[in-house]
C-alpha cells in the first residue's frame, strides 16, 4: 500500500535526553489539534538536553518517525524540532520606532521593524537568536498595547524576551534531524512548547509558572498578560534521581529507573510506614527487600533541589512573586506520585500537573505530561502555518526529502 503524502499534517520532535517523540498532528479550524500519529524512541545520543553523538539520535529519530509514520499511515517530510540544554539564555528587550506610514498610522512594517530594534542585542558570535517574543506594545503614551496595528501615533514601542543559543548545539539537531531525512520548519526552545500544550488562557493572562521536569533538564517558562516573560533551563532531572537510586540502594540503573517509574514517591509523608519494594542488587547477589519510604528518603532531596533552583532563578530574575495562577509541573519526571505536593510545599502556591488538552483523533494516546513537548511543538507549528523559512544544515540544503534520505542511507553504509 502507497502511503499518501499529506502536506497540512504538522511533526512535533522533542529530541530529549531520556527519549526522542515524534507527535504527527492535522489542524482544526477551532485552534485545536487531531493527534494522528504518535511515535518514541530511547534518546542514547543526548546528554543534559545537548547532542553528543550524532549517529545515535539519528536512529533514534528515524525509529520515532518511523513508528509515528505507521500509526498516521502517512509519510511526513518536515518537522517542528524542540531544544533545551544548558546553553540556552534569555533576557528581556526593547525596541522603539517612529510611525513611518501616512497618517501615522501603525502598520506590519512598523512592528516589523520595532521588533528588529528589539533583537539588536549585543550577542557573542557563537550564539544565535531564536526567539524573538512580543510582550507588549505602546504607542505614544498607551502602553500594554496587544494588537498596534491600526492605531494612530508617531511612537511605537515594543518589549520582547530574546532566547539565544550556542550555533553549534542548534546546529547539531538540525543536522541530526536532517540526516534522519527530514526537514526542520523551525526550531523552537522546549519549555515555551511545553507551555502551549498545557496552560489555559486565564493561566496565561494571570502568571503562571511552567516546569517541564525531563530527563536530563528542568525547563521553566513564565508566561504573565498572555506573553513568556522569562525562561531558563537547568541541567538537572529525572536521569539524577534516578543516578541516586543506584548510588542509594546499589541496584543497576536500569532496575533503578524501574524502581523510580513503579514505586518512586517525591514525598515520604505520602508513602505508608508497611509498604516494601524489592531492590535488585548488582554483582549477582540476592534480591533485597526494603522499606518504600527508604526510596522516597533518597527520592525527595533531589526532586526539592530542582525546585529550590526553580525558586532561586525566578528571584535572580525579579519574577519571585509573579505566578499568580500558581505552578504547572509536567514533563515525564512529573508523573511520579508526591511532585505537585513537593512542589506546594517548596512556591507556597498551588501546583497542578499540565496535560495537553483540547486535542481530538487520537488524544488519549498523548494525555500524559510526557507528550506535553511533543504536542506543544505540533501546537507552535499549526499556529505559525506555512513557515517562511526552513532552517537546513549545511551539508544536507537544497537535496530535498530523497535526496537527504538517500544522503543518509549512504552515510550508513559507507
Amino acid at each position: 500500500m502507497r502511503r499518501n503524502k499529506t502536506p497540512e499534517l504538522i511533526v512535533g520532535l522533542d529530541v530529549g535526553t531520556t527519549k526522542i517523540c515524534a507527535v504527527v498532528a492535522s489542524p482544526r479550524p477551532d485552534d485545536g489539534l487531531d493527534i494522528v500519529g504518535v511515535g518514541a524512541a530511547p534518546s542514547r545520543g543526548l546528554r543534559r538536553g545537548v547532542v553528543v553523538n550524532i549517529d545515535s539520535t539519528v536512529e533514534a529519530i528515524r525509529q520515532a518517525v518511523g513508528e509515528a509514520e505507521r500509526m498516521a499511515g502517512v509519510e511526513v517530510s518536515g518537522v517542528y524540532a524542540g531544544v533545551a540544554g544548558g546553553h540556552i539564555r534569555s533576557v528581556n528587550s526593547r525596541g522603539v520606532v517612529a510611525v513611518s506610514g501616512k497618517d501615522r498610522e501603525v502598520s506590519q512594517a512598523d512592528v516589523d521593524r520595532a521588533l528588529d530594534a528589539a533583537r539588536a542585542i549585543n550577542i557573542p558570535q557563537d550564539r544565535e537568536i531564536l526567539h524573538v517574543l512580543p510582550q507588549a506594545f505602546a504607542v505614544d503614551d498607551a502602553d500594554g498595547v496587544r494588537e498596534p496595528i491600526g492605531m494612530s501615533g508617531v511612537r511605537l514601542e515594543v518589549e520582547v524576551h530574546v532566547v539565544t543559543a550556542a550555533v553549534a548545539s542548534v546546529q547539531n539537531v538540525i543536522r541530526s534531524v536532517n540526516r534522519a531525512g527530514l526537514t526542520v520548519h523551525d526550531v523552537v526552545l522546549e519549555p515555551i512548547a511545553s507551555a502551549e500544550a498545557v496552560l489555559y488562557p486565564d493561566e496565561r493572562e494571570l502568571g503562571v509558572l511552567v516546569i517541564d521536569i525531563g530527563g536530563g533538564t528542568t525547563d521553566l517558562a513564565m508566561l504573565r498578560d498572555g506573553a513568556v516573560w522569562h525562561t531558563a533551563i537547568l541541567p538537572l532531572g529525572g536521569d539524577h534521581i534516578t543516578n541516586d537510586i543506584a548510588v542509594g540502594l546499589r541496584t543497576p540503573m536500569a532496575d533503578a529507573e524501574a524502581l523510580k517509574k513503579r514505586h518512586g514517591c517525591a514525598l515520604t509523608a505520602l508513602v505508608p510506614a508497611e509498604e516494601t519494594v524489592d531492590v535488585p542488587s548488582v554483582g549477582g547477589r540476592k534480591p533485597r527487600q526494603l522499606s518504600r519510604q527508604v526510596l522516597s528518603e533518597i527520592i525527595q532531596p533531589r526532586v526539592e533541589e530542582i525546585f529550590t533552583l526553580v525558586a532561586r532563578e525566578l528571584t535572580r530574575a525579579g519574577f519571585q512573586d509573579a505566578a499568580t495562577a500558581g505552578v504547572v509541573v509536567t514533563g515525564g519526571s512529573s508523573i511520579m506520585q508526591g511532585v505537585p505536593e513537593l512542589a506546594e510545599s517548596v512556591f507556597d502556591q498551588p501546583v497542578r500537573r499540565g496535560v495537553p488538552f483540547s486535542l481530538g483523533g487520537l488524544a488519549e494516546v498523548v494525555q500524559s505530561p510526557m507528550y506535553a513537548t511533543g504536542v506543544g511543538l505540533a501546537l507552535y507549528g499549526a499556529r505559525r502555518q506555512q513557515p517562511a523559512t526552513t532552517w537546513s544544515d549545511t551539508s544536507g540544503a537544497g537535496l530535498g526529502h530523497w535526496g537527504r534520505r538517500l544522503m543518509g542511507w549512504l552515510s550508513e553504509v559507507l
